[in-house]
């Protein structure tokens, strides 16, 4: 009997396990790719989380690659806690699986030929062919464990009643329930392995439905296990969005332990008035409402929840670099993704003090500061990566970002050396030709600068490439007539070696800004764009409106 419900169990979580990392194989880029892309809108995020945790069946699976993409800086914390209460309400349907085909028509038997097709899969193909043959494995697997376990439990019901777990009456006895769900969850690792050992019990008569809502509210709260190991040694952002978790799931569940018989009873009048009275559905109802009413309590009150998060978990470390959380580096694709996070705040400081060192009108002293933050915190970037080594055998767009973040780190210590130059563009700064580069470096930046911070990645590297390419058409073309006019005495040779060598700085800087922001941003966003700069490129490419400071944008850009 106990060995009987035990191998049930097993074979359930074994089917869980080989589920997950099928579906995850088959879809996982591509849901990183979700969540990668979720907003600060709590709808979009708290939509994404329920469809990717429906996809892959496992919420401990969402909240760890959540819990990873707050760490690497590529999702906030408010969007992160959307994407949890998503994950909450997505793992729902795993009960509603169990209760509907595995318990109401016990389609273990029918499942066994899943197992076959899904080995034969596995061994015979790659890819992804083989990855769907885990995941058809799995889930036959799956259901010839739920037959099993209903054979033992229906053993375990025949000697053993509700009588012999606490009353749920008391809030002792029901205190007790609740411990007991989550030791189950935690020894399981899994709340839907010992939410589907609950709802057995419960169709098996070995436990009451009070009771069972009780164990299932200790196995919503043991959930918080997973997220509080996935932020363990991680850093502070990885930690709010852990908190976040343990918070919602055990306000709720306070709340619904305290009002249990009423909730309970709401559940169960509802379920009578659709003409449902089976105790294993209106337990699945419950387990969805518990979670519902988490995501009502915190999505409308959203920033302020965060808000408290935050102050609770207060940030550390360096301004760049606070997203190199140690713990990343077991996970590629999310460790370079947090080194182009650090990176990327490093080139917006850059550019801030591109435009102070630049601007005549603007004073020099501000940008010193900017620029030696940034020089510090380069170095920290690069051992990081020092760290981390891409798989040769990895896919090409992950070996590409790991290789565009080495090329950016490139070009943004060279565009620092630059700005640290003691050029004297200033003493010239009202020489034409001076002038007109400058206006052309100035609004370029202006532009991207404006673009990124309306997350528009693409426009701004087209907006820099642009002027950097009219830069140097326009150093071409000046260098020659202003020598020929030092010849003829029309200008002094050492004022033209000084305008020279500003015009020739002023190119420099250009090219390492668009160069570093075209290797920050996604590959496949400026992949079609060609590092050297031809004659050709140079006489086609739109040059942006002069401007004479970072707010004024060019041609194509919005204002500032």
């Amino acid at each position: 009997m106990a060995s009987t419900v035990l191998g049930g169990i097993g074979m359930f979580l074994l089917g869980m396990v080989l589920l997950t990392d099928g579906l995850k194989a088959l879809a996982g880029e591509s849901l990183r790719r979700l969540l990668a892309r979720v907003t600060g809108r709590r709808t979009t995020a708290t939509l994404a989380g329920v469809a990717v945790t429906a996809v892959v069946q496992s919420s401990s699976a969402t909240t760890l690659m959540t819990i990873g993409f707050v760490s690497a800086g590529l999702l906030a914390l408010e969007p992160a806690i959307a994407v949890l209460v998503g994950a909450n309400i997505g793992t729902t349907t795993t009960a509603w699986v169990v209760a509907l085909l595995g318990i109401k028509f016990s389609v273990g038997k029918l499942a066994l030929p899943f197992v076959g097709v899904g080995a034969l899969l596995k061994l015979l193909t790659r890819g992804r062919l083989a990855a769907l043959g885990i995941a058809i494995s799995g889930f036959g697997l799956l259901f010839i464990g739920l037959d099993t376990l209903q054979t033992g439990m229906s053993g375990v019901a025949a000697r053993f009643g509700p009588e012999v777990f606490p009353a749920s009456g008391g809030l002792l006895g029901r205190l007790l329930l609740v411990l007991l769900g989550v030791v189950m969850t935690v020894v399981m690792q899994s709340s839907s392995a010992a939410l589907a050992t609950t709802l057995t019990a419960l169709h098996a008569g070995s436990i009451g439905l009070e009771q069972a809502a009780a164990v299932a509210i200790g196995q919503n709260v043991g959930t918080t296990v997973t997220a509080v190991m996935g932020a363990f040694g991680a850093g502070a952002t990885a930690k709010r969005a852990a908190l976040a978790q343990v918070l919602l799931k055990s306000g709720t569940g306070l709340l619904v332990f305290l009002a249990l018989p009423w909730f309970l009873g709401g559940i169960v009048a509802g379920c009578r008035r659709v003409g449902v009275a089976d105790p294993v559905l209106a337990l699945s109802a419950f387990h969805t409402a518990f979670n519902l009413l988490g995501a009502a309590l915190v999505l409308p009150a959203l920033p302020a929840f965060a808000g408290l998060v935050a102050g609770l978990v207060p940030e550390r470390g360096a301004l760049f670099t606070r997203h190199l959380d140690p713990a990343l580096l077991a996970d590629a694709p999310l460790a370079v993704a947090a080194g182009r996070t650090a990176a990327r705040a490093a080139y917006a400081e850059a550019l801030e003090a591109l435009v102070e060192v630049v601007d005549p009108a603007r004073p020099i002293a501000p940008a010193l500061p900017r620029i030696e933050e940034v020089d510090r915190a380069l170095p920290e970037v690069r051992a990081w990566l020092g760290r981390l080594r891409t798989n040769p055998e990895a896919p090409q767009r992950e070996r590409g970002h790991h290789v565009a973040l080495l090329h950016a780190l490139d070009h943004l210590e060279r565009l620092t050396g630059a700005l640290r130059e003691e050029v004297q563009h200033r003493s010239v700064s009202d020489h034409a030709d001076v002038a007109a580069i400058r206006g052309l470096l100035l609004g370029g930046v202006g532009a991207g600068q404006a673009d990124l911070r309306t997350t528009d990645p693409a426009h701004a590297v087209e907006h820099l490439r642009a002027a950097s390419t009219a830069i140097a058409g326009l150093r071409r073309e000046q260098r020659p007539k202003l020598l020929v006019a030092a010849a003829d005495g029309a200008i002094d040779p050492q004022r033209a070696a000084v305008v020279l060598e500003a015009v020739r700085w002023l190119d420099r800087l250009g090219y390492h800004t668009w160069r570093a922001a075209h290797h920050l941003l996604e590959p496949e966003l400026t992949a079609p764009v060609a590092a050297p700069r031809t004659p050709e490129e140079v006489a086609s490419a739109p040059a942006p409106a002069p401007s004479g400071a970072a707010a004024g944008g060019g041609e194509e850009g919005p204002a500032a």
